[in-house]
C-alpha cells in the first residue's frame, strides 16, 4: 500500500512537471513567433514589444554596461636576435661589462625590456657561441668581450 501511494505521488508530480514544461515551451514558442513576425512594418507589435520591454526592465535588473578599456598600444614586432642585442646593450652598462644574470635582468628592466631568465640564458648562450660573451669558472658570472673584427 505504501509503495502504491508513493508511486501515485511520483506519477502525479511527473505529470504536473510535464504539463508545466509543455505550457512554458508553448509560451516561449509564441513569443518567438510574435518577435519574428513583428518588424518595423508592424507598429502595433512594436508598441506592444516596447511595453513588455518596459515591464521586463522594471522587474529585472538591467545588465550593466562594461566600460570600454583603453587598449594598450601594441608593441612593435619582436625580431629575431633582439634579445641578444638587448642583452649586449645591458651588459655594456655593467661595471667591467661583467655580471650575473640577475644584474643583466635588472639592467634590461632599466632599459624597459622585461625578458625572462630563460631567454636571457638563451641569449647569453648565443653570444657565447659567437665569442661575444664568456662565462666565469663559477658558472654564474658572464662577461662581455667585444667581437674580434
Amino acid at each position: 500500500m505504501a509503495k502504491t501511494a508513493v508511486t501515485e505521488l511520483t506519477d502525479h508530480i511527473e505529470s504536473i512537471r510535464r504539463e508545466a514544461y509543455n505550457e512554458g515551451y508553448a509560451a516561449a514558442m509564441r513569443a518567438v513567433v510574435e518577435f519574428s513576425t513583428s518588424g518595423p512594418a508592424n507598429p502595433k507589435a512594436t508598441a506592444a514589444r516596447a511595453t513588455s520591454a518596459k515591464s521586463t526592465v522594471a522587474t529585472t535588473a538591467a545588465p550593466r554596461r562594461q566600460r570600454r578599456v583603453q587598449a594598450k598600444p601594441t608593441p612593435r614586432q619582436i625580431r629575431r636576435g633582439d634579445n641578444a642585442r638587448h642583452i649586449t646593450e645591458a651588459m655594456m652598462t655593467l661595471p667591467n661589462h661583467t655580471g650575473p644574470a640577475a644584474a643583466i635582468k635588472k639592467a634590461l628592466a632599466k632599459k624597459g625590456h622585461d625578458i625572462p631568465y630563460t631567454s636571457i640564458r638563451h641569449g647569453l648562450g648565443q653570444l657565447q657561441a659567437r665569442g661575444e660573451a664568456s662565462v666565469a669558472a663559477d658558472g654564474k658570472t658572464w662577461s662581455y668581450t667585444a667581437p674580434a673584427s
